[in-house]
């Protein structure tokens, strides 16, 4: 028989590591919801023109053919949470995941129409009342919004959002434009709002695999034991030296802040976000006592057992597997960067043309029709000086400079002649070498020429 969900009502929480997780709520917001409005060069700086196929990112446009720097961000970000998980365990869930980023939002504005913990419980417990009522429906109008601002801001990074909205006023949105938004906006809206710690703990695959990832010198939530029990209520006045009990009070407040619900005394639990809830309220309740902080705190498996210092515990930290990793991936970054600094900012395509065969032309010249293909990848207008190498007398007989708009492709017929009798009957390799006028770039492709028997 399956178990039914028990609400999660997660309390609110003051302390450094809370400032963080808001922080972090800024910062990734910031990014989120602005960098659509931003311009730069007279367009939107980060777009993805699926219609026109190119991808703007500030000053780089990429394109179907660059689709190697794609897999290798991909990689990046493989290379990126083993080391990030290795270190610190789940800190990305508790801090940076939309999931929680998108749950903290929401909780606060929860708090703002029903109020904290308790004031939540008690009006859920009396069932219908006018008041409640009024109260959750415009959290849930809140909520609505906000999902379906998010949705526009993420179809925005596929269509120009100023047009998106410009649009969205004279409600002359296309049907996949209006989709998305609804998709993207009620999914934020349901999974904020109502599953919550259910995609955590049962929908996220990184709370599964993330064991094989941890091990004892893993930043980690941990739970002092040595220290901490046994753990029992006692006033404020109890000393603890005199006492029989550990520093835990046993307030249960470690598990009222938890967004997924966990008692964190109980070990490592595939639950844990990592967020550091816990650890900042129990470090109030250590200050009210005059104890010590750090009976929940962020530590290694190994530091708890050894009672290790700071010091130590960052030595085991920084341990072999982690430095390998950073230096993967630091080698695998520097050679993206470098890749991306040397990429010509035009692209070509040679090929032989297939409706034309090599053939004998005037005054016994031999003759082969090419096509090429030139991308120009800027945001200028740019002119090409075509040129062709490879065989004795090898001429370009159709014009050597052609000039291309910006971001666009064209096609250009090329067509090359050797003088009879210089190259017996065979296949030769021939070079054609496109040279950018303004930057003095150049490219050089290898085809064949054919002289027929």
């Amino acid at each position: 028989m399956v178990e039914a969900r028990q609400k999660i009502y997660p309390r609110s929480v003051r302390g450094s590591l809370t400032n963080w997780r808001w922080l972090m709520v800024g910062l990734t917001q910031l990014v989120f919801y602005g960098l659509p409005w931003l311009t730069w060069g007279g367009r939107q700086s980060v777009l993805f023109d699926l219609g026109t196929r190119r991808f703007y990112v500030f000053d780089l446009v990429l394109y179907p053919q660059d689709f190697v720097y794609l897999t290798l961000l991909l990689v990046i970000s493989a290379l990126s949470l083993f080391l990030f998980t290795a270190v610190a365990g789940r800190l990305w869930c508790g801090f940076a995941c939309p999931q929680t980023v998108y749950t903290e939002i929401f909780l606060w504005v929860e708090r703002r129409f029903e109020g904290d913990r308790s004031a939540r419980m008690r009006r859920d417990a009396r069932g219908f009342a006018p008041d409640r009522l009024i109260r959750k429906t415009a959290k849930h109008l809140v909520w609505l919004l906000i999902g379906l601002w998010t949705g526009l801001t993420f179809v925005g990074y596929f269509t120009p959002i100023r047009d998106l909205l410009a649009h969205l006023m004279q409600a002359n949105l296309g049907s996949w434009e209006i989709f998305w938004t609804f998709f993207y906006g009620l999914a934020t809206y349901g999974n904020a709002g109502f599953l919550r710690e259910l995609v955590c703990k049962h929908m996220c695959p990184y709370a599964r695999f993330q064991s094989a990832m941890f091990d004892q010198d893993t930043l980690i939530v941990t739970y002092d034991r040595a220290r901490g029990e046994p753990r029992g209520a006692r006033s404020r006045q109890a000393d603890l030296a005199q006492s029989a009990l550990g520093a835990c009070i046993d307030c249960s407040l470690c598990v009222q802040v938890c967004p997924t619900g966990i008692d964190i005394r109980e070990g490592l639990q595939y639950e844990c976000i990592s967020c550091g809830a816990c650890a900042d309220v129990c470090d109030s309740v250590m200050d009210k006592m005059a104890y010590p902080r750090g009976l929940v705190r962020f530590s290694t498996q190994n530091a708890m057992q050894n009672q290790w210092t700071s010091a130590q515990t960052w030595q085991r930290v920084l341990r072999p597997r982690v430095l390998v990793y950073a230096v993967i991936l630091l080698s695998l970054v520097v050679a993206v960067g470098i890749s991306l600094a040397l990429r010509k900012p035009f692209k070509v395509d040679v090929e032989r043309d297939r409706g034309v065969m090599a053939r004998v032309v005037n005054a016994g010249y031999v003759e082969n029709v090419y096509r090429l293909q030139i991308m120009n990848a800027t945001e200028r207008a740019q002119s090409y000086r075509l040129s062709a190498h490879g065989m004795p007398g090898l001429v370009l007989m159709s014009g050597d400079t052609h000039a291309i708009g910006a971001t666009l492709a064209q096609t250009l017929p090329a067509r090359l002649q050797i003088p009879p009798g210089t190259s017996s009957p065979g296949v030769y390799e021939v070079f054609f070498e496109i040279e950018a006028i303004e930057s003095g770039q150049r490219i050089r492709e290898k085809t064949t020429f054919v002289v027929p028997r």
